[in-house]
């Protein structure tokens, strides 16, 4: 407390009657305190030290004094005659005095030529006067304008003597003029007359009595000559908009005005403005009829709203937005584009070096033999040999790449190799075991799909005048015999039955799907047991094909296997469930409830929220990267022909399901953790418990842990908005949260706009729930779905993207072929080995944590990144519990009694544990969705 106390003006503070440090923390926390602090901060006068000492022994300064450090005052001040005694700082004779801002500039650590030489020509014609200029505005309003009270300019110093230095950082310095009534700095403009743009990470103005006051800033600054208005950086002291200081009104609106646009023209890269779009760019219509795709966002397809970039429409579809292909960049707002780091990281994976550059050669080189996998000794080649080892055409390829390329190979041997998956780093069969199979479910890369049974047989909830009848065509006779002697109904009612399922969400496009070149799927229902071990077996699958006819049969129903051949159809079966739950995870779990149903709340809060409200703040790091990760999907992956199409079942309606789901299923008032568990009978309410619910499986490890990362971001928010919204009368006139949630709903989520289920935000404790929900999707939901994907995907046969057969009954053709050689049957119906490996690379990188990741309970600048002392203690505090919850975590991964996280070649489940090296590590928690 002492030490956030003294980094936040504490001097301030110590100049008052709340000298004390208990009566200070006892009065700060105070409403009163809270609602007059703006009149407590924004009063003050500046007056020379030997003045303020003067005043502070008469007894007649009833607020703080921002004063001059006494080194500058004896440098630069003009003083006032000694004889002529000071009764008030009021009606002193302002004098005139120079404060140093020190600016931290991030430099970049590689340049292309351009910019290099544009950076010196810079540091030339910086000499000039074409240089960078700040002027500092105070808090107070100028009472000759009634405008914001202004400093007068002042020039950063020395950048042409600092263009040479090689540091990350730069510091640099300015000095600004002021009077002694000019009160304390709330905001900073800056000009840069430079022809090269610039990343300001802080300024930090230093010689004012109350200490140091801090502008984080971590934006790029662009020319003038390309954005002429005047940036405008705030202090780190939060304010509501009811509370904002005068002399920052005017800026506060202006600012967000900027942000907002007028929502026409052509974005450009150096563009800061934040609008709404529906996903009318993912076809490409004017290279192929083929390539056209359904608008999504609207009546007919309701989906979230993407970041719009204002690009022309298509020539053939006026209803489409043209595109942009790699390498070419997407539009984002400047400030949400990857930093360079990130960007090297992103760049230098698999998805460029394999995908982008090799794919498209290997096509040209393979041959009818070596496009499918001979053997299982195959796929181990590509962790052991690489993949042009394995096909044989290394020499004849190397020819026919560009040089370059071939260098970057020939420096990195292990660059055309794949790393071992985790799943089979333990134990190579681990993924063939039927216990295996089960764990993943609750352990895995998609532990939110499995729900508890209370009917059997399920039954669905299509047309059955378009699908069928509902009616499942499992019987208790196909499960009773795994029930460890109990009927059905006795397993219902001891919560013992549950099941993955996919049959409503796959059944209606199934016909589309299957008529596709390669893909054949069914819609599945996975039943399983929970054993008195408190593990998972599955006891039956359920495959429904679409009805034909009125006597056709459509559904199967597979059991565990009692020889040899059932064991093939059985594999081959889990293969098949692998195949949907590897769609629903990718296209509806990741990407529609994280990815794409964050982003019109990323839009709305820099468009509604001022970067002085509180809430942005707390909001800011959650946000990070996720509008350029998403421009980037739109690019690459959920494109027409992108890698979800070529590598996924669903191909080209995969985004089609998605949006089903999105009209279905999704409701953001059940995306929080507790709802979500009770939601799917995977927890029952109980108050006695720390997060009111109690897990129905004991050891269910994505829940466990997960409630535990829930519990303490939820403390947090709350501290933290209980900080800033003492009552309800406080949220319901708080402008800019109300403006922030309400377009958030009825333009970013504008088609489900009217649902009744939306929550209200009227209480403290509705923002709570509201804000933890959010935090909690950008966060620990997307890692738990996210950076496991290699792990257990990056071994094809643990969780085939897609299957390109069906398993053959015994009067079908091929069902000879498959008794006759079923290992080759199985491994014709994964993926090629060109889908395999262009799948790979993709998890491969999806999968990485870049050397920039934060981690939850981290912050950039985490001792300043609030003016608020009470709220950086309170941060601290939470990062505290963060790394005792990872501790825990590792406890349990040690605990042989918890057997689906620990035991002979059973992976500890580590996805939610907090921190994490850089690369592919299955594990780790960012603060946002940022890959």
């Amino acid at each position: 407390m002492a030490l956030a106390k003294e980094i936040m003006c504490g001097s301030i503070i110590e100049s008052t009657s709340f000298s004390s440090s208990a009566s200070y923390s006892k009065v700060f926390l105070n409403q009163n305190f809270r609602r007059n602090q703006t009149r407590f901060l924004v009063s003050p006068v500046l007056v020379p030290l030997e003045q303020r000492r003067t005043l502070h022994l008469r007894k007649v300064v009833r607020g703080p004094v921002a004063a001059i450090s006494e080194d500058l005052v004896r440098s630069k001040a003009i003083q006032p005659s000694s004889s002529s005694p000071v009764e008030s700082p009021v009606e002193s004779k302002p004098v005139s005095f120079k404060v140093r801002a020190v600016v931290t500039v991030r430099n970049k650590n590689k340049e292309d030529f351009k910019e290099t030489l544009v950076k010196h020509l810079d540091a030339i014609t910086d000499k000039i006067g074409r240089n960078v200029v700040l002027e500092l505005i105070s808090t107070q309003t100028d009472p000759r304008t009634n405008g914001p009270k202004k400093s007068k300019e002042a020039v950063l110093r020395d950048w042409s003597k600092k263009v040479n230095v090689k540091a990350e950082r730069v510091n640099y310095t300015a000095e600004f003029e002021v009077d002694s009534n000019f009160g304390i700095p709330g905001a900073i403009t800056v000009t840069n007359k430079h022809q090269k743009e610039f990343f300001l990470e802080a300024i930090t103005v230093e010689g004012l009595a109350c200490g140091p006051v801090h502008f984080p800033c971590n934006s790029w600054v662009q020319s003038k000559k390309d954005h002429p208005a005047k940036r405008i950086f705030f202090s780190n002291k939060p304010y509501l908009p009811s509370e904002t200081p005068a002399g920052l009104k005017v800026l506060r609106e202006k600012e967000l005005k900027i942000l907002r646009g007028n929502g026409k023209g052509v974005r450009k890269l150096s563009d800061r403005i934040y609008d709404f779009d529906v996903y009318n760019d993912l076809g490409n219509p004017d290279k192929s009829t083929e390539l056209a795709r359904p608008k999504l966002g609207g009546k007919e397809i309701p989906y979230p709203r993407r970041c719009r970039t204002g690009r022309l429409p298509t020539d053939t579809d006026l209803q489409a937005e043209s595109r942009i292909e790699k390498p070419f960049p997407l539009y984002v707002p400047r400030d949400e584009q990857f930093e360079e780091s990130k960007q090297a990281s992103f760049s230098f994976g698999r998805l460029k070096a394999v995908l982008h550059n090799l794919i498209p050669s290997l096509k040209a080189s393979f041959s009818a033999e070596n496009q499918e996998f001979s053997g299982f000794a195959d796929i181990d080649n590509l962790y052991s040999e690489g993949i042009l080892l394995k096909l044989g055409v290394q020499e004849e390829l190397l020819k026919k790449l560009p040089l370059n390329l071939v260098t970057r190979i020939q420096q990195n041997k292990g660059i055309l190799k794949y790393d071992t998956p985790k799943i089979i780093s333990k134990d190579k069969f681990a993924w063939l075991r039927d216990d295996e199979f089960a764990r993943q479910a609750i352990a895995g890369v998609n532990p939110v799909s499995i729900e508890r049974m209370t009917v059997f047989p399920p039954v669905s909830k299509l047309d059955p005048e378009i699908y069928g009848p509902q009616e499942s065509a499992l019987k208790d006779e196909h499960i009773l015999g795994h029930l460890n002697g109990m009927t059905v109904q006795q397993a219902l009612d001891e919560k013992k039955l549950f099941m993955v399922d996919y049959h409503d969400i796959f059944l209606p496009f199934l016909d589309k799907i299957n008529s596709l070149d390669g893909r054949r799927t069914y819609a599945t229902r996975t039943i399983y047991f929970l054993s008195p071990q408190g593990t998972l077996k599955p006891v039956a699958i359920e495959l429904s094909l679409p009805q034909t006819g009125p006597s056709s049969r459509s559904k199967r129903v597979v059991t565990p296997p009692v020889d040899a051949t059932s064991n093939w159809v059985w594999q081959l079966a889990k293969a098949h469930v692998c195949t949907n739950d590897a769609g629903v995870h990718q296209l509806v779990n990741h990407w529609l409830r994280t990815h794409a149903s964050l982003e019109p709340f990323i839009l709305s809060a820099h468009r509604q929220m001022s970067a002085m409200h509180p809430i942005y703040k707390l909001l800011d790091p959650h946000m990070r990267y996720t509008l350029e990760i998403n421009a980037l999907a739109r690019q690459n992956l959920i494109n027409a022909d992108g890698v979800i199409e070529a590598c996924f079942t669903a191909g080209r309606y995969g985004m089609e399901i998605s949006a089903a789901a999105y009209k279905s299923m999704w409701r953001f008032d059940q995306e929080n953790l507790p709802a979500d568990l009770v939601r799917r009978g995977m927890a029952v309410p109980d108050p006695t418990q720390p997060h009111g619910v109690k897990v129905v499986i004991e050891d269910y490890p994505y829940a466990n842990d997960g409630l535990l990362i829930w519990g303490a971001i939820e403390n947090w928010v709350s501290t933290y908005v209980n900080r800033y919204y003492p009552n309800s009368s406080v949220v319901c006139n708080d402008l800019e949260l109300q403006n922030w949630y309400s377009e958030s709903i009825n333009v970013g989520h504008a088609d489900v706009r009217n649902a009744s289920w939306w929550p209200k935000l009227e209480t403290p404790e509705d923002l709570t729930s509201i804000l933890t929900t959010l935090i909690w999707l950008a966060s620990a939901q997307h890692a738990a779905l996210n950076f496991g994907q290699y792990p257990y995907g990056g071994y094809v046969p643990n969780r085939p993207p897609l299957m390109r057969r069906l398993i053959p009954e015994e009067n079908d053709p091929e069902y000879a072929t498959f008794v006759a050689d079923p290992q080759k049957y199985f491994l014709l119906a994964l993926p090629s080995v060109l889908q395999s490996t262009k799948f790979m690379a993709v998890v491969d990188t999806l999968s990485t944590h870049s050397p920039d990741e934060e981690y939850i309970g981290e912050r950039q600048q985490p001792s300043i990144w609030s003016g608020d002392p009470e709220i950086v203690e309170a941060f601290y505090e939470f990062s505290a519990q963060v790394k005792n919850i990872e501790k825990e975590i590792e406890r349990r991964n040690n605990d042989p009694s918890l057997r689906n996280r620990c035991g002979a070649g059973v992976l500890p489940y580590e996805l939610l544990a907090p921190s994490s090296e850089p690369g592919v590590t299955c594990r780790g928690v960012p603060n946002s969705v940022s890959i």
